[in-house]
């Protein structure tokens, strides 16, 4: 049996992590089994349906790498199967018209279905002793259009969230109703946050556009919502996509519910950000500064290649280079009070700044092997600790306590722009001065 599958979203809302986790344990199946990856969009509710959220839907399915092998199929331009299946189970009797909806009695029994993850399970109907088909509207109830097209769509296997458990013997009752076969169903458990409660935004229930704009990589959440109740074994947790679907195994899905950790996504994604080569990742850093205005169209490749190589082994996020790196792309940064407060107040830091000033201004070449041997050599000179140089002149330079290594640093900025620097924190920063001003 040749597996076929589908990932079946409302447009009416962003595509958030849950969903995007059943669309890729969905792909990820068909994918292991050289099956069928289908994409049906559920757009029955054309008031709450929306163009945009369809594109978030697509643009974010497209980003995590997940590829459509057949669809997308609509709802809303298959009502006329709806209504020829609905009318043959009026003609069969099985359906009733009550005011202008067409609604199914369901007959007392009891309905056991196969989940390959928790076996058999087996519901008394008397729990929904009728079904709406059609809405008084001519709009198709779910549980109905959902159970005609899985059929006609040879859908082999239903990956779901187990909150559609409750769902699943409604649509058992109609799949015999209409003679279709029914397919074996797979009810992965839904995420939840630390708190062991049900995902909230508090917790990373954010839409996956969300997670780009932080800059989070592809590859890093592919990964991530992979092994949210799944593993590989071993304890691996980087695995890449290849090899993921290669071990992937739906029967190895985990009954019980997974947790959503955003400090190990985030530690995941700095270890992608850490590998990727420079070249790959200095664009998608640029575009981030392009958009922040930070740097101009025409910037300098070959330069900014050299900041990211200083930089990204320091990176969470694609954004840090934005939020923690700005000062690589100005001529003065910003000053944080805290760090000027801690290490521009000590005795004699006026004359030490000074001394260093003149001291690189002589430094050629200007590279991290020179301004680190003439650091050094002043510091041994004048028998300063770490804390008494290092640290000041990280500030100085960098407006903050912590950066990428020091003489790296220098190097990348130029001779010029740490010069300046120091001028402007011996003329602007020390006691006496207020922080942030410009020279």
């Amino acid at each position: 049996m040749s597996v076929r599958v589908r990932f079946a979203p409302s447009p009416t809302g962003t595509l958030h992590v849950g969903s995007a986790r059943t669309a890729l344990f969905n792909w990820l199946f068909a994918k292991h089994e050289g099956g069928t990856f289908i994409l049906r969009v559920e757009d029955t509710d054309q008031k709450r349906s929306d163009k945009k959220f369809l594109e978030d839907i697509f643009g974010n399915l497209d980003f995590l790498g997940i590829t459509t092998d057949e669809g997308p199929y609509y709802q809303s331009e298959r009502f006329d199967i709806y209504r020829k299946y609905a009318q043959q189970l009026l003609d069969e009797g099985k359906a009733v018209e009550e005011d202008g909806a067409i609604v199914f009695k369901v007959p007392l029994q009891s309905v056991t279905f196969k989940d390959v993850l928790r076996k058999d399970i087996t519901v008394q109907t008397d729990l929904f002793d009728s079904l709406v088909l059609m809405k008084s509207d001519g709009s198709p109830a779910y549980n109905f259009c959902c159970v005609v097209d899985d059929a006609l769509m040879k859908i082999t296997h239903v990956v779901r969230g187990d909150d559609h458990i409750a769902n699943t013997p409604k649509q058992v009752v109609l799949y015999k109703a209409l003679g279709f076969e029914v397919p074996l169903w797979v009810h992965i458990p839904l995420i939840v946050g630390p708190d062991r409660a049900r995902l909230s935004k508090r917790t990373g229930a954010t839409s996956i556009i969300e997670y780009r704009k932080q800059g989070y990589l592809p590859e890093a959440l592919f990964n991530y919502l992979s092994l949210l109740g799944w593993s590989p074994g071993d304890n691996r947790e980087m695995v890449s996509p290849e090899e993921i679907v290669k071990l992937f195994d739906i029967k190895r899905v985990k009954k019980t519910a997974a947790m959503f950790d955003m400090k190990k996504l985030e530690w995941l994604n700095s270890k992608y950000i850490k590998e990727k080569p420079t070249k790959e990742l200095a664009p998608l850093l640029a575009e981030r500064l392009l958009e922040a205005k930070m740097i101009e169209s025409d910037y300098d490749q070959v330069w900014f290649e050299r900041v990211v190589d200083v930089s990204k082994d320091r990176m969470r996020l694609l954004q840090d280079i934005v939020t923690q790196y700005a000062f690589f792309f100005c001529e003065i940064p910003e000053y944080k009070e805290e760090a000027v407060e801690k290490h521009l107040t000590q005795e004699g830091i006026e004359k030490t700044l000074s001394d260093l000033a003149g001291l690189l201004k002589t430094a050629e070449p200007f590279d991290t092997e020179t301004c680190e041997k003439i650091v050094r050599a002043y510091q041994e000179e004048q028998g300063l600790e770490t804390k008494q140089l290092i640290h000041p002149v990280r500030v100085a330079i960098t407006g903050s306590a912590v950066s990428p290594p020091l003489f790296d640093v220098m190097s990348v900025l130029g001779k010029d722009r740490v010069l300046k620097r120091l001028e402007h924190t011996l003329k602007n920063c020390l006691p006496g001065a207020k922080p942030g001003s410009t020279a």
